[in-house]
């Protein structure tokens, strides 16, 4: 469990679990708010600069290699990707707020379908902002948090791709982060460390959101 120097604990969920989602099914992609299912089940969002690690990280939470395509290129999900998830909720996987190589048109047609989702989706519970440990807090992803605060939207954090770095590294790199936001948050919401490569925090962030499920749905 890594902490800072001020003794921040990385947050763990309250109950165990299985380690990953077994039944998932993928159930579409869309462009639009008027294409999104029209049922009533909750629904769970990723989102994150390109070429954070997202699809690798939705691929080990259900243990399955290629249910979110993972490309060399970043940038690569163009569309709000639909996941049913034990029959129970929606794990919605959102283009990444960077769009990589694409025109200001495009640009803004990701910016318009990804803005619409977060800030009028009601079935929508939270958003979960993944951020690379690896590279120091950059402006965008301050920008874009503070964003979802400023609309009141639900969100936690994914530290992605802990595996690269040593021990020593990630705790410097999470205080660089702690400190950015920190400008702006009197305290952070629930927050994890991944590697869709080892596994670690799979099984923490699984369990998370099985609970919160649980939680709302009582």
């Amino acid at each position: 469990m890594l902490k800072s120097t001020k003794d921040k604990t990385i947050k763990k969920a309250p109950m165990a679990t299985d380690k990953i989602w077994n039944n998932v099914e993928f159930k579409g992609s869309f462009t639009k708010l008027s294409q999104l299912p029209t049922d009533s089940l909750l629904e769970v969002s990723f989102i994150g600069r390109s070429n954070v690690g997202k699809s690798s990280l939705i691929n080990a939470l259900v243990g399955r290699k290629k249910l979110a395509k993972v490309s060399g290129t970043p940038g690569k999900t163009r569309t709000l990707n639909y996941y049913l998830v034990e029959n129970a909720f929606y794990l919605v996987d959102l283009p990444g707020y960077g769009y990589a190589k694409v025109g200001k048109a495009d640009r803004r047609a990701f910016q318009k379908m990804v803005y619409d989702y977060l800030f009028q989706r009601s079935n929508m519970i939270c958003t979960f902002v993944l951020l690379d440990l690896r590279i120091n807090p950059m402006d965008k992803d301050i920008e874009f948090i503070n964003l979802l605060a400023e609309k009141q939207v639900p969100q936690f954090f994914i530290f992605t791709k802990a595996d690269k770095l040593k021990a020593s590294e990630r705790i410097t790199q999470y205080e660089k982060y702690e400190k950015a936001l920190l400008k702006h948050w009197a305290e952070l919401p629930p927050h994890f460390i991944s590697s869709s490569k080892t596994g670690e925090g799979i099984e923490e962030l699984v369990n998370f959101v099985s609970q919160m499920i649980e939680d709302i749905k009582e």
